[in-house]
């Protein structure tokens, strides 16, 4: 399982030249080989917000209206 993980985040590399062609995903998946390092992920998840109390913050622009959702 750490494996397809590990795999799985050398996919979403933030360099496209970094991430591995999906051969080379084949042959990782399938050897007991040394993965290659990470270098830079695509993407971040920010912890916290300074609205935590708000589940919904309503925002109107021209008389439309969108709601934001709020995870807690």
């Amino acid at each position: 399982m750490l494996r397809s993980i590990q795999v799985g985040l050398l996919c979403v590399q933030n360099n496209q030249e970094d991430r591995p062609d999906m051969s080379i995903v084949v042959m990782m998946l399938s050897s007991d080989g040394q993965q290659p390092e990470l270098k830079h992920l695509g993407f971040y998840t920010e912890v916290g917000n300074e609205n935590s109390n708000d589940v919904q913050t309503p925002n109107s622009c021209n008389n439309f209206t969108i709601t934001d959702v709020i995870a807690r």
